[in-house]
């Protein structure tokens, strides 16, 4: 039968496509593509259900953590799972089977996320603002050890031109889980706000992590390459190298940089809407449904796209982001009557969300389809450590809007995302 829905899924012959694998991996596909996705689909869930943006600010808002705090958790969950990993890829390259560092990961993060909620039962104002913090601080690190894990153990379990498919179709059915759960948040909060309702949704949020475990545990791998003892040796900076040396490496780095418009981009249009609309929930809930929507039904196109060129597939989804920032800025600008209409907000939070799918989409598929065994682990930790450290460094991106309009911070980052579909096209296709 799974074999049946696996063919289906990827529209797949009787002829495999397995030609980067060892044969026994080749024969444990179709088993590992459902465990991977089942595992994967488990902790976004997870992470929308204690997303920093929305329910951690909340919680920190509701037991008077100060604002400086407060401010302090989106960079920490997004950055601090990026920068550690050039740090831990010389541990992780020493082991053949790295699904159980996937797997202490999960844990770990179960548990963080665990103890947040135990913070906000017991504690209030600064103290637990900074426990809530070192929460984070101990989530972002684990996190960081299943991001560099991960990618390894699907580039040895899962052949190239299905991998995109495999994030596409787990971003679709988290997108209905998380759209669900959207739904009943917004319908809960309005008859229960209590910190009982936020704490128990937080303790579920940590399940999921141990779910996910149990099911990555499952994962049918094979040892892979490992790196010689002498090559441990190598000092910290001495991945970074590989910025100078591999020309392809370093432009996609450069490419991937710039895609970080899509991400950045969307607080502002929800402070254009709380601006010419109104702050009401429903508006929320409208956004959070397009978003959840977006995910749906467009993952598995650009999982498709991503397995035939996923370097189109980055240019293509970032020229969108930036298009949809452009239209809706000359919109808000130039019609009054257009930029409080409530409707114009959650299509281009809608438009938006498809393009982002397609970025993250594209430059995951990339980086595993562009290097295999620990030359793929190199990649990835090096990317992330970059882009985490660029991630701090734009996270004060916020203080352009006391300087210029929030419609001028959007224009600027559709002016980066252009460039950086420039530069992902001219990268070369890896499938």
């Amino acid at each position: 039968m799974l074999g049946k829905l696996y063919n289906f899924l990827n529209n797949e012959s009787n002829e495999r496509v397995c030609t980067d694998l060892a044969e026994d991996a080749c024969k444990k596909v179709v088993g590992n593509y459902f465990r991977i996705l089942l595992a994967l689909t488990f902790t976004k869930l997870g992470d929308t259900l204690s997303n920093p943006k929305t329910v951690l600010t909340w919680l920190m808002g509701y037991v008077g953590a100060p604002v400086y705090l407060i401010s302090l958790i989106v960079p920490i969950r997004e950055s601090g799972s990026m920068i550690p990993q050039i740090a831990i890829t010389k541990y992780i390259s020493k082991r053949k089977i790295r699904k159980w560092i996937w797997v202490f990961g999960a844990l770990v993060q179960c548990f963080a996320i665990g103890a947040i909620a135990v913070v906000t039962i017991y504690f209030n104002g600064q103290t637990a603002g900074w426990l809530i913090v070192i929460c984070l601080v101990l989530f972002s690190l684990a996190r960081s050890f299943c991001s560099v894990s991960s990618k390894d153990v699907t580039g040895k379990t899962i052949p190239k031109t299905r991998r995109g498919r495999l994030s596409g179709f787990t971003v679709s059915v988290s997108g209905v889980l998380v759209l669900l759960a959207g739904l009943y948040i917004i319908y809960k909060s309005n008859e229960d706000a209590s910190i009982n309702f936020y704490t128990n949704l937080i303790f579920f949020a940590s399940l999921t992590w141990i779910v996910a475990a149990i099911i990555y545990s499952r994962i049918k791998e094979f040892p892979g390459e490992t790196i010689s003892e002498p090559k441990t040796e190598e000092s910290f900076f001495s991945k970074f190298n590989l910025l100078k040396t591999d020309l392809q490496f370093r432009n996609f780095v450069i490419a991937r940089s710039l895609l970080l418009c899509s991400a950045l981009s969307a607080p502002f249009y929800v402070l254009l809407a709380q601006e010419y609309v109104g702050k009401e929930n429903y508006l929320l809930g409208l956004l959070i449904i397009s978003n959840g929507i977006a995910s749906i039904i467009s993952s598995p196109f650009w999982g498709k796209m991503a397995d035939k060129s996923s370097k189109n597939t980055m240019a293509l989804a970032v020229t969108l982001a930036s298009v949809v920032g452009v239209v809706i800025v000359i919109l808000v600008l130039t019609s009054e009557t257009l930029r409080r209409q409530i409707w114009i907000y959650p299509i281009a939070f809608f438009l938006l969300g498809i393009a982002h799918g397609g970025v993250r989409l594209g430059r995951k598929t990339y980086v595993v389809d562009m290097a295999t065994g620990n030359q793929r682990t190199d990649y990835v930790s090096v990317s992330n450590t970059v882009i985490g450290i660029i991630l701090l460094l734009t996270g004060g991106i916020s203080a352009l809007v006391s300087l210029i309009s929030v419609e001028g911070v959007i224009v600027v980052l559709s002016l980066f995302g252009f460039y950086g579909a420039f530069r992902s096209y001219r990268l070369p296709d890896v499938e």
